[in-house]
Order: structure tokens, then sequence, then C-alpha cells
């Protein structure tokens, strides 16, 4: 490598694109969400339904944790309604694995916070 190619090298723009935390948060949303929607069609298995369940329980059970944590910078009601969702997301993903109540809230509610993650005004 000749040092004009370093030089040159060194002040392309970068090609991949930094990820913030909420494109990181987006980005795990955005794949349990899928999992979700795949778990919902007819004719997917109950293994299916569970990993989907459980994946999104986790994320859920994560982001209850991080919104409760005192040192959370996100303004107080933002946190209490978040804490809210995911209390309500932990009870219906339990009917949903028992009872076999539908998973479309919880694709609703995954794709809510989404829109919120990118800056989307919620649609009235």
């Amino acid at each position: 490598m000749t040092s004009s190619y370093l030089a040159q090298s060194a002040y392309n723009p970068v090609r991949s694109a930094v990820k913030t935390e909420r494109g990181t948060e987006h980005a795990a949303f955005e794949r349990v969400t899928a999992q979700l929607s795949r778990a919902a069609r007819p004719g997917a298995t109950m293994a299916d339904r569970a990993a989907a369940l459980h994946d999104n329980r986790q994320l859920w059970t994560l982001m209850a944790t991080n919104v409760a944590d005192p040192e959370n910078a996100l303004p107080q009601t933002l946190r209490a309604q978040l804490f809210y969702l995911a209390e309500f997301t932990l009870q219906h993903s339990r009917k949903a694995l028992s009872a076999g109540a539908p998973i479309a809230p919880l694709i609703e509610i995954n794709t809510a916070v989404m829109r919120g993650l990118r800056g989307e005004a919620q649609a009235a």
C-alpha cells in the first residue's frame, strides 16, 4: 500500500452507519415484531409462537428495567407509560401463550414504539 492510498482512504466517507442507542432499540423492536408477525400467521407452529412471545417478553422486561432506573433521562411521564406498556405486554404474552389470545395487540404496541423511536407522530 502506498502512502497516497492510505491518505485517500483515511478521508473517504464512512461507509457504515453509526448506530445510535435509538437505532439499536428500533432494530431490536423491528426484529422481535417481525418474529411476532410470522408467529401470528396461520400455520405457524406453537414453537414459533412460544419463541416469538419469549423474545418479546425479554425485550419488554429489558425496557421495563431501563425505564425504572432512576438514572434514566426520559421524562417521568414517558417512563411511566412505557412501564405500563411493559406490564401489559408481559400479561398479554402469558395469555397469548396459554389461552391462545391474539398476538396482534403486541405487534401494534411494538409498531407504535418503533414509530416513536423514529420520531414519527402518533396517528390520530
